[in-house]
């Protein structure tokens, strides 16, 4: 590491005060019930003005213009009468609109449904279904995508276009600049909470398809004050953001941790390797929020004319292993990483404070009492927590991996520690578990293994059941699966997640049986359609028969494990061609490339 970059790291300050500032911070969110980030937004306004908020090259706001466009919004659900817990949903690029239109429907109390842009047919009218939306803002650029999932649906909701015109929908961005900008009044607006849901934010969880996540006013203004406070966010701060605005970081964390400090976010519609530093520089950002995959790309990219000409003394994320991290902050500079643990459901989060490279976290020891998980022994043969001869779950030693569980304590001034479950109260109620280490207990299920080490530092392992993650994505086993299996002559399909080397995350991966001689062209013609890009199998395997457990399930340990590799089979392994976009036959020599990185998938 380089002596100014070594510099920076020493004088990093002491991690206490890191977790001072955000208790601090959101102290008093459960104090204030009916302080709403939108209440804030008014009084930041009143401060910061004309200060710079949300940029981008498709348009820049101040802090006033934010606040006058979120009003606007909030204008439009109100003389649609939306009714308070009634669902918009939104399906809308990166772009600062996009955080005033959720945060503008919000405050007049509707339900922001933030639906994943890359989905398209029954995966997209999926989603929409478990929202039941009485609205729907679709950008121009998604017409066609809403198109394929129209015939799927099982509400009507009215669309309203955005950015461009098609048929006879109304345009919501020209309805709501007749409306006027100025703060509405206390009896303009209805009576919320911060209790109320605000969001639904879709995850995979850990199987089937997509579930909506309720995410309330008070986790929005939580992960907003948290994270300000851990990262020190200062009014001349500028968080440079590519992640997707329908994800819980990119869309709710990041501008909200900016905003609430008088700061602002650069937001880009999509991760670009070779316009990432020029962004940062030409835009003089200080931060930036990553997810790992992302920082391998720009680790393994051309040297650029800009790699060293930022301002960025701090990068917050997660999924950045521990041999990226070291490479990425020596050949760029980075004085200060955050890795950082968390999820959108909620119940459990980690920070590793101190830089401790491929740690997800280290919780103090005078706050354990509020934040640690614990890590419980689990059979993954069995699939299933270890519990001993009274019916309790057992605790990992030191370095062993575990399910990390976090306790459900029924505290309101804990807001970071609330589980706030599911559209689904079926799917809710799965993720807690009951009477783990004394009768009457409840217990998150993070659906994650770790281990901690002897210094407290804890340490992501893998995924439980049939998700698994590939560029930032959770990708759900069973679905993909599903539109294997509707492809004419695939009787059955598995799919998992494998290694690919010098990559975080796993990629996908299917066997299949199937009826006669496949047309492997359609088949990947017919996932392509149906599939967003993250989710496409990257490999094909076609086998006689599976083989399956004394339960009928497929076993999947023996697939893992042999994953790609063409010498560990007898079964014809293709793989998609990445640059011919086709599948070819897989041979020890294709492999030695991909193992290489010399062809990357």
């Amino acid at each position: 590491m380089t002596q100014s970059v070594l510099a920076a790291s020493e004088q990093a300050e002491k991690p206490a005060r890191a977790w001072l500032r955000a208790l601090e911070r959101t102290a008093d969110i459960s104090r204030n019930p009916h302080r709403l980030l939108s209440s804030m937004l008014e009084e930041l306004a009143d401060r910061f003005g004309g200060a710079p908020a949300l940029l981008s090259d498709r348009e820049c706001f101040t802090y006033s213009e934010v606040l006058a466009r979120a009003n606007q919004y909030t204008r439009w659900a109100l003389e649609q009468g939306l009714k308070k817990g009634e669902a918009v949903g939104l399906l809308m690029t990166n772009r600062p609109e996009y955080f005033a239109c959720w945060l503008g429907v919000a405050a007049a109390g509707g339900v922001v449904a933030l639906l994943n842009t890359n989905l398209v047919g029954p995966s997209l009218s999926h989603c929409i279904n478990v929202a039941q939306p009485k609205h729907l803002i679709v950008s121009g650029e998604f017409v066609d995508s809403l198109t394929t999932a129209l015939t799927g649906l099982s509400c009507e909701p009215q669309i309203w276009m955005h950015g461009a015109s098609y048929g006879s929908l109304p345009r919501i961005d020209h309805y709501i600049q007749e409306l006027p900008a100025n703060n509405l009044t206390d009896t303009e607006k209805p009576k919320l909470s911060i209790d109320d849901v605000a969001l639904y934010i879709y995850t995979s969880g850990t199987t089937g398809l997509p579930k909506a996540a309720n995410v309330s006013h008070a986790r929005i203004l939580q992960w907003s004050q948290w994270f300000a406070g851990m990262l020190h966010v200062q009014p001349d701060d500028r968080i440079y953001n590519c992640l997707p605005m329908y994800h819980s970081i990119g869309g709710v964390l990041v501008p909200g941790a900016a905003l609430a400090s008088g700061g602002s976010v650069v937001v880009r519609e999509s991760f670009s390797v070779s316009q990432f530093w020029n962004d940062v520089v030409r835009w003089d950002c200080t931060m930036f929020q990553y997810i790992g995959e992302f920082c391998r790309y720009l680790l393994h990219a051309p040297q650029g004319s800009n790699d060293l000409n930022h301002r960025i003394r701090i990068a917050c994320g997660n999924g950045m292993s521990a041999d990226t991290w070291r490479l990425f902050q020596e050949r760029f500079h980075i004085p200060r990483i955050l890795e950082f643990y968390a999820s959108t459901e909620g119940a459990l989060s980690l920070f590793n404070v101190e830089g401790e490279p491929g740690a997800i976290g280290r919780v103090p020891p005078y706050l354990a009492h509020r934040f640690s998980p614990v890590l419980t022994k689990f059979d993954p043969e069995r699939a299933e927590l270890v519990r001993n001869a009274q019916g309790f779950c057992i605790p990992c030693a030191t370095n062993e991996a575990g399910e990390a569980l976090a306790r459900i304590v029924k505290d309101p001034s804990q807001v970071g520690s609330r589980f706030e479950g599911y559209t689904d109260t079926g799917a809710s109620e799965s993720k807690l578990l009951r009477d783990v280490f004394e009768p009457g207990d409840v217990w998150f299920r993070t659906g994650d293994l770790m281990r901690r080490n002897e210094k407290g530092f804890f340490y992501f392992v893998d995924r439980i059941g049939e998700t698994f993650r590939w560029k930032g994505e959770n990708v759900a086993t069973t679905e993909v699966a599903e539109v294997l299996r509707a492809f004419p002559g695939v009787k059955h399909a598995i799919v998992y997640g494998v290694k690919i080397a010098g990559a975080e995350g796993r990629i996908g991966m299917a066997a299949l049986t199937v009826d006669g001689v496949p047309d492997l062209e359609a088949l990947r013609q017919h996932w392509v359609q149906r599939l967003p890009s993250y989710a496409r199998p990257a490999f094909i395997r076609l086998q006689d028969d599976f083989e399956t457990t004394g339960t009928f399930k497929y076993s999947k340990n023996e697939l893992i494990r042999q994953g790609y590799n063409p010498d560990l089979t007898a079964d014809a392994v293709y793989f998609v061609n990445p640059a011919m976009q086709a599948l070819h036959l897989l041979n020890r020599d294709l492999y030695e490339r991909i193992q290489a990185g010399q062809i990357r998938l």
